[in-house]
């Protein structure tokens, strides 16, 4: 929240692929003191257009590669006239290294969002008063961090089978195994019965009066990866403090959404030209 953001020097590399509907290209941006990759897809039709950046969910990095994660989404985006930055985040693909990622909790990653959307804004591509955000799983976490640490930077939020916004979940399902990983951070920051300050500071759902964005989550009733009543718990907290926040169930949707994804990106499109994206 305090940080002062500098998301600067979107460049286009080499071209990626070209089809009827957009270009996508290799892009570096700046991001702090790091250069961060991704791609951007640029629809073919003449003049400015709305943008959205985009945030992946975990991919492990031996096996990340440029633009991977959200492809689906990428393309059917661009298709319907967006501008589209998928953002590699630190650690990823050609991005610079940052050594201490995991144990300050990947909030890095929140940052090389934030000056994605900043980078973007200044593309002569895109239209600086119409650009939103859409994140999934763990980049759904991403997207609620972004609008708690930078309320007002985007027009309006979606996430698809997020996280839950209480960072002390996450931690305690998927890092607390994680050996080396688990070990740095409590070593650093404490368990979060003993340092709740900490871990209440680093969660959104304890910001949400901060928001100023409307946000529209997506949640599959029977996904195993990241429990719906995480979806529930945060869009109560929302609604709690007073803000406009949808939540739309999918009945059998496991994580990565299937026969109804389909559906999903229609809403999803409706609910960004309702809020002006």
């Amino acid at each position: 929240m305090t940080k002062k953001y500098n998301g600067s020097n979107l460049r286009l590399g080499r071209v990626l692929a070209r089809n009827e509907a957009y270009t996508r290209y290799f892009v570096t941006y700046t991001s702090g003191t790091l250069t961060i990759s991704g791609i951007l897809n640029v629809p073919r039709t003449p003049g400015r257009h709305p943008g959205l950046v985009l945030n992946h969910g975990h991919i492990d990095l031996d096996i990340y590669t440029n633009g991977r994660g959200l492809m689906r989404e990428q393309d059917y985006l661009a298709r319907r006239g967006y501008v589209v930055l998928h953002t590699d985040y630190r650690n990823h693909a050609q991005s610079s290294k940052d050594p201490r990622s995991e144990v300050n909790l990947r909030l890095g990653y929140t940052e090389d969002a934030i000056n994605a959307v900043l980078a973007l804004k200044a593309s002569p591509y895109v239209d600086p008063q119409r650009v939103g955000m859409f994140g999934r799983s763990m980049g759904g976490g991403v997207t609620y961090n972004v609008l708690v640490a930078q309320p007002g930077l985007v027009k309006a939020a979606i996430v698809y089978a997020p996280v839950s916004s209480d960072t002390a979940d996450n931690f305690n399902r998927w890092t607390r195994q994680d050996g080396a990983d688990a070990t740095a951070i409590l070593r650093t920051h404490g368990e979060p019965a003993r340092n709740p300050t900490f871990w209440r500071n680093v969660s959104p759902v304890n910001f949400f009066d901060r928001v100023t964005e409307p946000v529209q989550i997506h949640h599959g009733t029977a996904d195993s990866t990241c429990p719906p009543s995480w979806s529930r718990d945060t869009l109560a907290a929302l609604k709690t403090a007073g803000k406009q926040a949808t939540l739309l169930t999918y009945p059998g949707e496991e994580h990565a959404f299937a026969a109804a994804w389909p559906l999903s990106m229609t809403r999803s499109v409706a609910f960004l030209k309702q809020n002006g994206v």
